[in-house]
């Protein structure tokens, strides 16, 4: 599935088995997609958030399980906050109101809430608490979640079964509430992107860090051998520098379930993981261990992932599009 927005109107490609396609509406929005649920916050007056798609687990914050086909006002969140930005995971769903907290709402049989007391999930978006400083930024993983403060500081929770939150090879498996990466004392978190098992980080300085599963090389760092020759991808525990970035200044960073994109200062995009169908933009059979450039496209300004496609905008304004086009997500004929 595919959103943009160009003069207010949003404009949506993809399936529409779980969602009514909703489009030709002029309004000034901010956009957000996952694999089964779209949303968007407009402006008027009061930012709001708008939900549609598949209601399983109570992801869409409305109250029930019902799948909506039409965008409904998120009420029991947008009645009391002004709504900032928002984040959708796998199942679950994140939001930032103006007043830097952090709410949540959907599947929590992995902690992705940030809420101990639930046990299963949660219809209505939930207070995300022990964050202590305002927060500027969040993200969401298949089944994990990701919070950055004003200072700089990331906090993550949900997930862990691969390393993907950063705290080291000691933490549990499961960790219910937000905490603070420990290992990133000192250095100044930008922006965070959160795939099916990996988190990647960019710094103040435009460095990248990666850590969490590193199958088919979605983590930057190359591979290492097995004992039969095979190449075997090695799990991150906590945050690593990805040295073939070094020396080139990151913007953005997006990811995928099994692959990750970035784009730097001068717009050039990087991509690594897995190539199967063609993701990765580039041609070869083989996974991208190590960022590799994308010379097809210039000028990249922002830059998004879905489960297996990858969307670019240029500073020209045009969209570059390539991946899995199943049920028609690229936009194209």
């Amino acid at each position: 599935m595919l959103l943009t927005r160009a003069l207010g109107r949003v404009r949506i490609s993809g399936s529409n088995h779980f969602t009514g396609v909703f489009s030709n509406s002029k309004l000034d929005t901010t956009i957000g997609v996952s694999r089964r649920r779209r949303w968007l916050s407009s402006e008027s007056g009061k930012r709001f958030a708008a939900m549609w798609g598949s209601g399983d687990y109570g992801r869409l914050g409305l109250g029930s399980l019902e799948s909506r086909w039409r965008p409904a006002v998120c009420s029991a969140l947008s009645d009391h906050h002004s709504v900032r930005a928002l984040a959708c995971g796998g199942a679950h769903t994140l939001f930032l109101t103006e007043t830097r907290r952090v709410f949540a709402t959907g599947l929590n049989d992995c902690g992705q809430l940030g809420v101990s007391d639930v046990n299963t999930h949660a219809m209505e978006p939930l207070e995300v608490s022990g964050i202590e400083n305002d927060i500027l930024h969040i993200s969401a993983g298949y089944y994990h979640s990701a919070a950055i403060t004003v200072d700089g500081e990331l906090y993550m929770w949900g997930k862990n079964t691969s390393g993907q939150l950063g705290l080291g090879k000691n933490a549990a498996r499961v960790v219910h509430v937000p905490t603070k990466v420990q290992a990133l004392n000192g250095i100044i978190i930008k922006s965070v992107a959160l795939g099916s098992e990996h988190s990647i980080a960019v710094t103040d300085g435009g460095e990248v860090l990666s850590w969490g599963g590193g199958g088919s090389g979605r983590l930057g760092h190359g591979h290492e051998s097995s004992f039969f020759g095979i190449l075997k991808s090695k799990s991150e525990f906590t945050p690593r520098l990805i040295k073939e970035l070094e020396g080139v200044k990151v913007k953005t960073v997006a990811a995928g379930l099994l692959h990750t994109v970035c784009t730097d200062e001068n717009g050039s995009a990087f991509m690594f993981g897995e190539r199967s169908i063609n993701k990765m933009g580039f041609g070869g059979v083989r996974n991208a261990t190590t960022p590799s450039i994308i010379s097809e496209v210039p000028y990249a300004e922002e830059v998004a992932c879905g489960g297996y496609h990858t969307c670019v905008v240029t500073r020209g304004g045009e969209l570059y599009t390539w991946g899995s086009n199943e049920n028609g997500c690229l936009g194209t004929e």
